[in-house]
């Protein structure tokens, strides 16, 4: 059985971190969430697997290329533009020649969720579905059942009717290419995945696999730490870098390969620094997560954010940290942990203050004691008076 795995989204609620990056390969402790995901896909016992790839997708390729290290055969297909999860799917239909498994590239799970599908699948046909529990379902596709039937499948109602959501794994057979072909477009102009299982669900043919393991993705910027976070609770620290005497580094960190924790310096539970980044004397870093190449000056402190690659975070420059009301795509989001989110190549002068929500640009070039709130789209520069 092959999986097929998407990961052409650009992931425009992230944004700045997916300027650069499909998000799919947004660092989470010293891995791409993809990786993640292929390796649940390697211990589930499956050694066939197709990337749907798209946006940014030299960034995919150049990282996994074959699938020889992990010990896959790994092949691509590419959907050149964007046109919903079902359109994705259907890119797969000359490489896929039987059952296949089909997940989300940005969403980590146990192997248990793959093989339940794959067994479901084989014991009873498709379309199979994974199914799980949520606290907040009305973010996701709320998914009812009847006995062992899939009812109803309803992307992100108002009200919830139930607290069982899509789980973002399904079993097919090659029958469902038809069904795509099948689906109407949304009004978006695009073809849906859940539309395609709707049409299924009309003759009582969706089947659930209820599944109650780890179940996290990264959808909105303040996601990238809380993943993090629990990623690092879940497997423990790795320490790759150099912790100067005296720094204080966590146990349940992530320290990348060529990082330096200078004197003084202290990193806390829960935060993670990828290669070569540079860490000053008497640097306070908490629920943090900082990017390649970034470097954060002596003295500052960094609260509930992320730094992006090579970014500069100035000396005695302060992210507040702490909860925050956030606007993304025109939606509302209320008392999220949120510090700061500072792009690609930004610089955050000394003495600089981000007030909790603050998410700037790529090349966003923030003056030397500026105090800084909102959002700043790239390449702005921000002066004091």
């Amino acid at each position: 059985m092959k999986a097929v795995v998407l990961a052409a989204g650009e992931g425009r609620r992230l944004k700045p971190l997916t300027n650069r990056r499909p998000k799919p390969m947004l660092p989470v402790a010293g891995k791409p969430l993809l990786e993640y995901v292929l390796d649940a896909i390697v211990d589930a016992g499956i050694d066939e697997v197709v990337f749907v790839v798209g946006y940014a997708r030299d960034r995919i390729q150049t990282y996994f290329e074959d699938g020889d290290d992990w010990g896959v055969d790994l092949s691509y297909v590419v959907q050149e533009k964007q046109l919903g999860t079902a359109h994705a799917v259907a890119q797969a239909e000359a490489v896929v020649d039987g059952p296949f498994v089909v997940l989300n590239g940005d969403r980590m799970l146990e192997p248990s969720c793959i093989t339940g599908v794959c067994d479901r699948l084989e014991a009873d046909g498709g379309p199979v579905m994974a199914v799980t529990r949520s606290s907040d379902p009305g973010e996701y596709g709320v998914v009812e059942l009847d006995d062992d039937r899939v009812v109803d499948i309803v992307e992100k109602p108002r009200e919830a009717a139930s607290d069982l959501i899509n789980a973002g794994v399904y079993g097919f057979e090659t029958d469902v290419f038809d069904a795509i072909r099948a689906t109407d477009v949304d009004e978006t102009g695009e073809r849906q995945i859940t539309d395609t299982l709707s049409t299924f669900v009309v003759d009582d043919h969706v089947r659930p696999v209820r599944y109650s393991g780890l179940w996290v993705d990264v959808s909105h910027l303040w996601d990238v730490t809380r993943v993090t976070g629990r990623v690092l609770d879940r497997v423990g620290g790795t320490h790759h870098g150099v912790v100067e005497p005296g720094a204080r580094v966590a146990e349940q960190t992530y320290v990348g390969e060529g990082t330096r924790v200078d004197t003084n310096a202290t990193v806390r539970p829960g935060c993670s620094l990828g290669e070569n980044v540079s860490v000053g004397a008497n640097a306070v870093l908490s629920n943090a997560v900082v990017l390649a190449d970034a470097f954060i000056a002596d003295g500052a402190v960094v609260r509930d954010a992320v730094v992006a690659e090579n970014a500069f975070v100035g000396p005695n420059a302060t992210i507040v940290g702490g909860e925050s009301d956030v606007v993304v795509g025109g939606d509302l989001y209320t008392d999220v942990t949120l510090g700061a989110v500072v792009g690609d190549n930004a610089s955050v002068g000394g003495g600089t203050t981000l007030r909790a929500g603050t998410v700037l640009g790529d090349d966003v070039d923030v003056e030397p004691g500026c105090t800084v709130s909102g959002t700043l789209p790239s390449g702005t520069t921000v002066r004091r008076g």
